[in-house]
């Protein structure tokens, strides 16, 4: 029988020295290892503090943005309107129902139109009903371009929080752009912009969304945006005419910034129409006295502000009216002041563009209110088919509509957010994207752009050459 004894004195023996377990020198420099890296968690996590931090804000407010839906406010309250679809219902319905199908799609087959006679010129006017509906989230999330709405709102709240938390972050310039922290804000806001110029260029591409002659226009206008953009970022322009140079890009980045710009103009052309028709209601330029149409004193106000403001920062690159607010002969202010001004313009200027944002969307409605009151007033026999066709397209594109007056004041305080980062990201793009100079001067092509096209459509309008209809 064999005894196993429990004692492990005979370990000591000298007899089992050399059999006895020996710590071996890689455990001890493992062991080693593990001690320095958990002493040197403490100082990693310092060093990269700005970036946790950076990060640690962007998920909080991915998370509340998810759960709560605040881009709802900028639309909820507003009021639109729908035609009646059975004015005259059976009674074992639920009573009048509002037209929520495409104007002239019924169920029966199409018949041919009969000409009015010429005896009887009476009016239904129970068919001249129209609803009006006051909107609220579960409206709002039936309409088409509602989570693009929403995803634009919450990637520009997201990238513009960042942008805020890096300005009062302590920097160091030998930390780099994870040490400082910049590198979440630089792809939060690249990732909105990509998103928002996604988003802006499939609405332009919407079938009904626009008049075809609207985006003949607007490919026209891009490609003069595009050959006016090679010209200026070649250098033909003199800095005497456009306070402006992009000598730290290539011929590539060239290429690619002019064919931006043209992008930009073309798409900005349909949405500044849009708001120049809805300057011209709200403000109520036609003189027609119908409260349902222009807005109220404050949102009237807030209307001539966003334009002249845009108009006035547009002026700021050009060198003849520059040169009289920079400082010469003791009279304006000095170069680093009148930089730090435009950058306040441009914030201005996109801030007041969102703060405008429900009074043109609310424009955009009640223009086919008044197309409606104008169809049914023009004549004894009036046709309501075009009329009804219209209010059914401004409800059905709402949030299409915001989207478009949303991205462009979006896109402003974005590039406006990169460009105070400054030279930091040059080194992580190619072809220095993100040099200051150049990217506020496309947040100022966007507020020019903006400006050129809205000047010209209310000139249209106040010499009678065009007419909101």
């Amino acid at each position: 029988m064999i005894m196993i004894h429990e004692d492990e004195s005979w370990v000591s023996s000298p007899l089992f020295r050399p059999f006895a377990a020996k710590p071996s020198s890689t455990a001890k420099s493992f062991a080693e290892s593990d001690k320095i890296m958990l002493a040197s968690l403490p100082a990693l996590a310092f060093s990269y503090r700005n970036s946790i931090l950076q990060a640690a804000l962007a998920l909080s407010l991915t998370f509340l943005l998810y759960f709560f839906n605040i881009s709802d406010l900028f639309l909820h309250g507003l009021f639109t309107y729908v035609h009646p679809d059975d004015v005259n219902p059976a009674p074992s319905s639920n009573g009048v129902r509002a037209a929520i199908r495409r104007p002239g799609s019924v169920d029966s087959e199409l018949r041919p139109r009969k000409k009015p006679s010429k005896e009887k010129f009476e009016f239904d006017e129970t068919k001249a009903q129209i609803f009006r509906l006051k909107l609220i989230g579960s409206h709002l999330q039936t309409r088409i371009y509602f989570s693009e709405f929403k995803s634009a709102f919450n990637s520009t709240v997201l990238a513009l929080s960042c942008f805020l938390l890096d300005l009062f972050l302590g920097k160091s310039e030998d930390a780099g752009l994870f040490g400082n922290g910049s590198i979440v804000p630089i792809l939060l806001g690249c990732f909105a912009l990509c998103r928002m110029s996604t988003s802006l260029a499939r609405t332009a591409f919407e079938r009904s969304a626009s008049k075809s002659i609207e985006k003949k226009l607007s490919f026209l206008v891009g490609v003069l945006g595009f050959v006016l953009g090679l010209i200026v970022v070649s250098g033909v322009v003199p800095k005497w005419i456009l306070d402006f140079s992009c000598g730290s890009l290539d011929g590539f980045g060239k290429l690619i910034t002019s064919v931006f710009m043209g992008c930009i103009a073309g798409l900005l052309c349909t949405p500044a129409l849009r708001a120049a028709r809805s300057f011209w209601l709200g403000t109520d330029q036609i003189r027609s006295n119908l409260s349902i149409i222009s807005c109220g004193w404050f949102p009237r106000m807030l209307l001539y502000i966003n334009y002249f403001l845009n108009v006035f920062t547009s002026l700021l690159w050009i060198t003849p009216f520059s040169e009289i607010l920079v400082d010469k002969n003791f009279v304006g202010m000095c170069r680093s002041d009148f930089e730090r001004f435009r950058h306040w313009c441009l914030l201005a200027s996109g801030i007041l563009q969102i703060l405008t944002l429900r009074s043109n969307v609310q424009m955009y409605l009640n223009e086919a209110v008044l197309c409606w009151y104008q169809r049914l007033h023009c004549s004894k026999v009036p046709e309501l088919e075009y009329s009804r066709a219209k209010v059914f397209l401004h409800n059905h594109y709402l949030c299409l509509v915001a989207l478009q007056y949303f991205v462009p004041a979006a896109m402003v305080l974005l590039f406006n957010g990169l460009s105070v980062i400054g030279r930091d990201g040059c080194s992580f793009l190619p072809c220095a994207w993100l040099d200051k100079e150049l990217v506020l001067f496309m947040a100022w092509w966007i507020v020019s752009v903006w400006a050129i096209f809205s000047s010209l459509v209310l000139g249209l309008y106040r010499h009678g050459i065009l007419f909101v209809s």
